[in-house]
């Protein structure tokens, strides 16, 4: 682990089931595989979860081929957003549906490795509330990273590292765990697109919860259409910032989790 923001708590329940909240549009190239694929490496863990696809008004065959899965996964539990869509609404729709005492964020094209979902849940089940990955510390890393997304992406936590000083160098990264108890504390929930990769993470270390870090792997989709636009996205991302930087210097910890006895 890279970075920490306590020794590991204590006082901590253990955790029963693992919500998996996956947004998914128009991605019926992989949307199987990347189920099939982690549900298999969860049930060979013996981790007891759920997989929550939320199908955001896809246009193509992805809800079909999630009901056929379900016949024979029965710990998928696709369902549709049917009110307004983007990728921020369609987990915020996941959250509010999933039946887990935790849950990782994970994308529909198969660029997060199911083998660190499994990390993920060890290191929630140590104590902490939050797991954070990143690519950018040793151990960890990206294949086939488009250059520009790359440069984009690097100024962009840079920018969020000096605003917040949390030591974090991978925030905008949307694969991330949580207890449900974080997920709780930060609501209400505001971004509905990207910018949500970064307001989950950037308030619960404002209010208080415990995180570490660990190494993830990333490798870019090899089916369909990516749905991050970086030029549409720029002023939304600085506008979630700026909303938690005020939360942080101005509400006084109003929102504050109250601390736990860290570990002797």
């Amino acid at each position: 682990m890279s970075t920490s923001s306590t020794t590991v708590p204590t006082g901590q329940p253990e955790l029963k089931r693992l919500s998996i909240v996956i947004p998914a549009r128009d991605e019926e190239g992989c949307i199987a595989a990347t189920v099939e694929h982690l549900h298999l490496e969860l049930r060979l863990n013996g981790i007891p979860h759920e997989i929550v696809v939320v199908d955001d008004g896809s246009s193509d065959r992805t809800w079909p081929i999630l009901c056929e899965l379900k016949a024979r996964i029965p710990e998928l539990a696709p369902i549709q957003n049917t009110g307004l869509h983007g990728f921020g609404r369609a987990i915020i729709h996941g959250l509010d549906h999933m039946t887990g005492d935790a849950v990782v964020i994970m994308m529909a094209d198969e660029s997060d490795d199911s083998r660190d979902v499994v990390r993920y849940w060890r290191l929630l089940q140590e104590g902490w509330d939050c797991v954070f990955g990143s690519r950018f510390v040793k151990g960890g890393g990206v294949i086939d990273y488009p250059r520009v997304k790359l440069f984009v992406n690097r100024m962009a936590n840079a920018f969020i590292r000096l605003l917040f000083r949390h030591g974090l160098n991978d925030t905008t990264n949307a694969f991330k765990a949580y207890r449900k108890t974080v997920i709780d504390g930060c609501r209400p929930l505001l971004s509905p697109h990207f910018n949500l990769t970064v307001e989950i993470p950037l308030k619960a270390i404002v209010r208080g919860f415990s995180f570490t870090t660990m190494p993830i792997t990333w490798r870019n989709r090899r089916t369909g259409e990516a749905k991050l636009k970086i030029k549409e996205m720029g002023s939304r991302y600085f506008f979630i910032c700026m909303y938690v930087w005020l939360e942080k210097r101005f509400s006084r910890g109003d929102y504050r989790t109250k601390p736990r006895t860290p570990a002797s």
